[in-house]
């Protein structure tokens, strides 16, 4: 087995010098003035050591990664009830797609596409003003990472709010069909914020570390939740963590992995690491370029794939 540590200084390298590095997300105007050159990737291994290359430390927006996070919780609030509001499949379609949202009258496919997570949004906010459910949201991902520097970057939960005509069309949609419970503006609010969060490389592969130990904190041996719902959310991770380019990411890299258009990636390899990579420019299906193309690799140099025998 090559030494991780090598593979990831190589990979960083190579990453450098790669000029195909995808288009930043400009329809978000905060998202469209990050540096596409950035890159960086965190791996935090079951036996404690984390190693790092590139820009690991520097706070970027999680965007859809936070609906790992969501999901979470709001699994622990309403257990299996929530899928009789939102799926369980792949989509097959671009991540804010209303065709299908239309098709099958107001029912998410998953909770990792668009609609999905406002509609997992819309469980957090129950008994909840919207600071609340945003303040439930934070201090959970502050306790995954062990790091209350983990904020909310506000600027780009303005930036998403200008202009995130095709949630609020989806939320209004799925309200018509009363499967919103709250006010339209409401979960939005709440889920332009989490999809605001800003972390670090180092910070997001150890929030993952729980789906990588059968729900349970490595540092503490606590559960946060039971193994049985870590092996059902990494299962959504693979089929649907990179809306219609899942398929090909689980044929490509075979490990589960939750994608954002701020150009992060949280990979998970049960029993083994939890990876964080980041590169701003995505590729055709709003997934990081050169995030994916760096776990494909990675996965393949150390025989990482869950498939393997």
């Amino acid at each position: 087995m090559p030494d991780l540590e090598t593979v990831l200084a190589a990979l960083a390298e190579e990453m450098a010098a790669r000029p195909d590095r995808g288009e930043v997300a400009s329809y978000i105007p905060q998202l469209g003035k990050i540096d596409p050159q950035r890159f960086g990737i965190a791996v935090a291994l079951a036996d404690g050591r984390m190693l790092v290359a590139g820009d690991a430390d520097e706070p970027f927006s999680i965007q859809s990664i936070s609906k790992i996070f969501t999901l979470t919780l709001a699994l622990g609030k309403v257990g299996d009830a929530l899928w009789r509001r939102v799926g369980r499949e792949p989509s097959g379609n671009p991540f804010n797609s209303i065709i299908q949202l239309e098709h099958e009258r107001g029912i998410p496919r998953n909770p990792f596409i668009n609609s999905g997570a406002i509609v997992v949004t819309d469980v957090l906010l129950a008994g909840h003003q919207p600071r609340e459910a945003i303040g439930e949201i934070l201090r959970f991902v502050q306790f995954l990472a062990e790091d209350d520097t983990v904020f909310i970057d506000k600027d780009v939960a303005a930036s998403e709010k200008a202009t995130g005509y095709r949630n609020v069309a989806l939320a209004n949609y799925m309200r018509a069909f009363d499967n919103l419970n709250h006010a339209p503006e409401l979960a939005l609010g709440v889920y332009f914020h989490h999809c605001a969060i800003a972390m670090s490389c180092r910070q997001l592969a150890l929030s993952g570390r729980f789906l990588a130990h059968g729900g349970k904190s490595p540092s503490t041996g606590h559960s946060v939740i039971s193994p049985e719902r870590a092996r059902r959310i990494l299962a959504l991770m693979l089929t649907c963590g990179h809306y219609d380019g899942s398929g090909d990411f689980a044929f490509r890299v075979g490990i589960p992995g939750k994608s954002g258009v701020g150009g992060g990636i949280l990979g998970i390899v049960p029993g083994i690491a939890s990876i964080a990579v980041w590169s701003p420019g995505l590729n055709e299906n709003g997934n990081s370029r050169l995030g994916s193309i760096v776990l494909e690799k990675l996965a393949k140099a150390m025989d990482w794939s869950i498939f393997a025998p």
